[in-house]
């Protein structure tokens, strides 16, 4: 006990305090960009302040500690209607082994459409068209190491492909929860999409070159490639609360708030809440990137549908979330989960 405490004591404050000190916003100078898009459509509507939450496959994406607190198996897909017209598709699934922990699978599919080719010479397009296309695969794991304190860890291959030129890379999330008293306030910290710097490579940095094109007879069409530089994945820290209200069998509300350090872009705090009604009915609203200078939109809001014991086993959950993203207008998250 006396270990897990000072494991999830230095994991908290590492997520609270890490880099404090640099106020400077580092925006576009990551790769990835795409993990950094919400799955849930419950956790979104509450304002992603879930790193203390659990109940579901993709809370993993928040904390992979959540997956040992689930209380069996649970699979989950979300589409999402991403801005400017981009597909975004998610699905989940955590098998729970008794004695042995909670395993999970999750995939992740992004594709961007196609979009014409512009250069300089033809900025109306060359009649050329590519598309975008990204790519995670994640497995997790989690473990309840007391009756109180759980912890996981998941590690993601990624890909990304823009036109001919793709990037592959590993990224690995890390996080413990921790419940002060039984269905009370729970402490929630983790570690997402750390990893190794990586970069581009592919057909379309292949050139012809000359290396002195002053000199006559000089060869200009040397096969030739462009190096691309290394940027680092979108690492986040996360370090929350939540704390659940019940005011009788039938009505209850959970509220959850969460600081957010990402590497590219300035400190924040995520807060957001749910209204659970006859343990059917939910209604979520939250606010994101408090304090954030110059952020898109903040608020967010959803509801959803959690059926009783179908067939004496099965509970199927369906979730809407709606974010506001400002002069980006918003997006439109749907999540269909069943659990057993």
């Amino acid at each position: 006990m006396k270990i897990t405490m000072k494991i999830s004591s230095i994991l908290f404050f590492a997520v609270a305090f890490t880099f404090s000190g640099l106020a400077q916003s580092k925006t576009g100078t990551t790769i990835g960009q795409f993990l950094k898009i919400e799955p849930s459509a419950r956790y979104s509507s509450m304002g992603n302040a879930s790193a203390s939450l659990s109940g579901e496959a993709s809370a993993m994406y928040y904390n992979p500690a959540s997956l040992g607190r689930l209380e069996g198996n649970d699979i989950q897909f979300t589409f999402n209607k991403w801005l400017a017209d981009i597909t975004y598709d998610y699905a989940a699934a955590a098998i729970k082994i008794d004695r042995l922990g909670t395993f999970a699978l999750s995939v992740t599919a992004l594709n961007s459409g196609e979009i014409d080719v512009r250069t300089v010479d033809q900025p109306l397009g060359t009649g050329e068209r590519y598309t975008v296309n990204d790519f995670a695969l994640g497995l997790g794991y989690g473990l309840m190491l007391t009756d109180r304190v759980s912890m996981g860890m998941q590690v993601t291959f990624i890909n990304e492909n823009i036109w001919h030129s793709s990037l592959s890379a590993f990224a690995f999330n890390l996080g413990v929860q921790y419940s002060l008293s039984p269905g009370g306030l729970t402490i929630g910290a983790s570690m997402s999409n750390f990893g190794p710097r990586a970069s581009y490579n592919g057909r379309d940095l292949n050139i012809n070159y000359t290396f002195n094109s002053s000199i006559h007879g000089s060869n200009d069409q040397l096969p030739a490639e462009l190096r691309t530089e290394a940027f680092s994945l979108p690492t986040v820290f996360r370090a929350g609360l939540s704390y659940p209200v019940e005011f009788n069998s039938d009505y209850s509300v959970l509220l959850a708030v969460d600081a957010m350090h990402p590497n590219d872009n300035l400190e924040s705090v995520n807060v957001g809440g749910e209204w659970s009604i006859l343990k059917i009915f939910k209604l979520r609203t939250g606010y994101r990137n408090l304090f954030l200078p110059e952020a898109e939109g903040g608020f967010v809001f959803g509801a959803g549908v959690e059926t009783n014991d179908i067939f004496s086993s099965f509970k199927l959950r369906f979730d809407y979330a709606y974010a506001d993203y400002g002069r980006l207008e918003q997006a439109h998250r749907v999540t269909v989960g069943l659990s057993f």
